[in-house]
Parts: structure tokens; C-alpha cells; sequence
């Protein structure tokens, strides 16, 4: 069938057999190759000695917790797999520490399956896309999107996939406004995301490419959407 040709290797970090099972064996009647780890100290390990195409990862884990684990994979192990957080709690602040963290989407328990194979695709699919090996520059923010490394100023900044993502798309675009729904199109196509999950992309990305430098490159319009430029240098 169509919709089982290529579905990737996922990884599912999650304490609660029967959960696990029941997502193994929904994934992989779709086509799916799984990989299960019962804590998050076996999840840590097996992301990073294989090649996953996307991970589900529970929060409360025994050993070490999915926060951390996400932490890790980023920071220590500068593993840039697409990773879907599972939790029992739906809170903003939550959200924000998973994303902030790295995590590239969130689901709150209990799901539909549905749901989250829609998701995992998405995310798999926005992973192999290709894109151009053009360098792109606003002022002295650089990107190249061949090698996935931004930098400022000359230092080295550390993204999450998405973020990566929406950098690339607002600096391809740059200095035009680029609309919400323009962003959620081409990033999650038609599996748009709940209301939170842009805005805390874009929280983030601004954290990381201007809180640290002294002039703002990241905009945000009222009721237009959001660019990246360099204001000081556009005339009038």
C-alpha cells in the first residue's frame, strides 16, 4: 500500500507496556519498523547507538526522565532526531520545557493513534525533505542548510529540527512577512499543530538566535505573521 512505503524507524521510550505495544503494533501494521526502551536510560542509549528516523518519548520514565533524555540527545549526544513527546499533562509551561529541551512536538495522553502516526510522518517527512545548499545570510546571521549549522556573529547556535526549519523558511523569505498559516503549511503540511506549538517554536528560536546578541533579527507583525530582517538596515 501507499501509505506504507518508506514509514521509517521509531524508536518508543515508554515505561507503560501496554501503551507501548498498542502504538508498536498500530505502527507497525502501518509499515513501520519499531525499537522499544522501558526507561530512559535504555532510550538514551539506543537513540544513540542507531539511526532512528523519529522517537516517541514518554516524560515520566524510570532512571532518567524524558526531559533529560531529550536534554541529552541534543546537547551531549548532538543527535538531531525528530523526537515527539508523550505526557499526562496538557500545560503551556510543560510544553514550553519540552520544546525548549528540543522535543520537535508534543501529544498529551490519552491520544488517538490516528493522530499520532499523522504526526510521526509529518515530522519524518519534513526530516528527509531536501533543501537547497544556497547559504543564507541576514546581516550576521548565517545558515547553511546542506550542513544544518546557523551561526551569529561567528559563534555556533544549537537548534531543534523545527527550529532549524522555521529559521530556513524565514530567511529564505527575508525581508518578507511570512504568514502563520504560510509557516504551519510547510512545516506540519496538512497535520497542523494545536495553537501553542508555533508560538513556542518561534519563543525559541528568538531565545536562541537574538536574546544572546544585541540587535533583534526576529519580528513578529500583528496580524501579519513574522520576518526575519535586519530593521536597522531597511530604508525608511
Amino acid at each position: 500500500m501507499r501509505a506504507h512505503e518508506q514509514a521509517g524507524l521509531v524508536l518508543i521510550v515508554e515505561d507503560n507496556r501496554n501503551i507501548s505495544e498498542m502504538v508498536g503494533e498500530y505502527l507497525e501494521s502501518r509499515g513501520f519498523e519499531v525499537d522499544y526502551a522501558g526507561d530512559g536510560m535504555d532510550g538514551y542509549r539506543l537513540a544513540c547507538e542507531n539511526t532512528y528516523d523519529v522517537i516517541v518519548l514518554d516524560l515520566m520514565l524510570p532512571r532518567l526522565d524524558g526531559m533529560e533524555v531529550c536534554r541529552r540527545l541534543r546537547q551531549e549526544a548532538r543527535k538531531a532526531t525528530p523526537i515527539l513527546m508523550l505526557t499526562a499533562r496538557d500545560t503551556l509551561e510543560e510544553k514550553l520545557d519540552g520544546l525548549t529541551t528540543g522535543a520537535d512536538d508534543y501529544l498529551t495522553k490519552p491520544f488517538a493513534i490516528q493522530e499520532l502516526e499523522a504526526r510521526l510522518r509529518a515530522l519524518i517527512r519534513r526530516e528527509r525533505r531536501q533543501v537547497g545548499g544556497e547559504i543564507l545570510r541576514v546581516a550576521d546571521l548565517v545558515l547553511d542548510p546542506a550542513a544544518l549549522r546557523v551561526s551569529r556573529a561567528g559563534t555556533e547556535l544549537q537548534l531543534s529540527p523545527i527550529g532549524l526549519r522555521l529559521l530556513t523558511i524565514l530567511m529564505r523569505e527575508s525581508p518578507r512577512v511570512v504568514s502563520r498559516q504560510e509557516i504551519e503549511r510547510e512545516i506540519w503540511g496538512n497535520g497542523l499543530p494545536d495553537s501553542d506549538t508555533l508560538r513556542s517554536h518561534l519563543y525559541n528560536l528568538r531565545k536562541v538566535i537574538d536574546k544572546p546578541f544585541d540587535k533583534p533579527l526576529l519580528h513578529t507583525v500583528q496580524s501579519a505573521g513574522y520576518r526575519i530582517a535586519d530593521l536597522s538596515a531597511q530604508p525608511g
